[in-house]
């Protein structure tokens, strides 16, 4: 039995051929299953603590789609700019053997992108969006940014927010200027120019945030009536990237998990945001049973009914293992020639 080594640069090379309408009906089928409840297996994550790094062991399975574990490694020190290492395994569903390694960093990011593009487009009331904020500039800021700009090429400018000004961010801009060459790019430092901040975001008609921020980027007060919100940074119960009063302005949170977010989301926590307004967005779309490869259909009364529950909306996502089964299993399959074949492994 032979191994396929899946490198970062591979999967760069393959994810920059699959259009963003694949990943939107991937992410809508994943959510779907999920919020069925069935025809997937979805175990606790477990973890061990290493000397510089918390590890997570991610198993799941999606019937359909394949098997895989997923490794990510979460450095102690919150200045680390090295990000977060992590691969793939997928698991060969005859023989149970391990088919593939692949590089998960960009994998996680793209997974998660798809997610929040789905809900943008499911959820934003503004048929043309011409502005776009994003705070943070590691990898899934520059996918968010890069899947929104090819979905929608109406948005002609860009402002991208962080806590620094660094060479990453610097070439962050570098690159999405390259890819997106008819969009304005504008890079913010977080803290330093607070007036031009908040015309940024009172200007923005979609809003993406992917940082560890402990308390709000920005105030609740700024952004403008139809703005879409989508929240990636936090995964424990003390991170929060925007304040309450956000959440109470969308009157009902869309989410990929109700039970991940209720537990791990800090702002959902902190909000204590009640059950019945939690909308899980697996039940936002719809499939025909009878041809299982068909896209994704919207269910436009129920997003009707969380667009008319605020004055904004809102998608909070901390990932689920079922994006990752999807990724890995889209991106081994696609791969051709790309990558390193290990003959023999088994």
């Amino acid at each position: 039995m032979s191994l396929f080594v899946i490198t970062a640069a591979d999967v760069s090379r393959i994810a920059s051929t699959i259009d963003h309408s694949m990943l939107e009906n991937l992410m809508a089928s994943v959510f779907h299953t999920l919020s069925s409840g069935s025809g997937f297996d979805a175990p606790l994550r477990g973890s061990i603590t290493m000397a510089q790094h918390k590890t997570l062991f991610m198993p799941a399975r999606v019937q359909g789609l394949g098997t895989t574990i997923k490794v990510v490694s979460i450095p102690h020190d919150p200045a680390n700019q090295g990000g977060l290492p992590a691969s793939t395994l997928v698991l060969d569903e005859a023989t149970g053997g391990v088919r593939a390694i692949v590089n998960a960093r960009q994998l996680t990011a793209l997974r998660t992108a798809a997610g929040a593009l789905l809900a943008t487009r499911l959820l934003l009331s503004i048929p043309e969006p011409t502005t776009f904020l994003a705070f943070g500039a590691g990898k899934q800021i520059e996918v968010h940014v890069d899947l929104h700009l090819r979905a929608y090429s109406t948005i002609k400018t860009c402002t991208i927010v962080n806590k620094s000004n660094n060479q990453r961010l610097a070439d962050l801009i570098t690159r999405l200027k390259s890819a997106h060459p008819t969009v304005t790019f504008q890079p913010l430092i977080l803290k330093e120019d607070t007036p031009r901040l908040e015309q940024a975001t009172r200007a923005a008609n979609i809003i993406c945030t992917a940082t560890s921020s402990k308390e709000p980027l920005f105030d609740a007060e700024w952004v403008s009536p139809g703005t879409h919100v989508n929240l990636i940074g936090s995964y424990t119960p003390e991170m929060a990237e925007v304040s309450s009063d956000l959440l109470y302005q969308a009157g009902k949170i869309v989410v990929d998990s109700r039970e991940a977010c209720a537990s791990e989301a800090g702002e959902l926590v902190k909000a204590k945001i009640n059950e019945e307004d939690i909308v899980e967005i697996g039940t936002l779309v719809q499939f025909d049973n009878s041809s299982p490869d068909t896209d994704y259909k919207k269910v436009h009364w129920l997003c009707d009914e969380v667009r008319k529950a605020g004055k904004i909306t809102i998608f909070k996502s901390v990932g689920v293992g079922l994006q990752d089964v999807a990724i890995a299993n889209m991106v081994v399959n696609l791969a051709g020639d790309i990558g390193t074949r290990v003959e023999a492994y088994d």
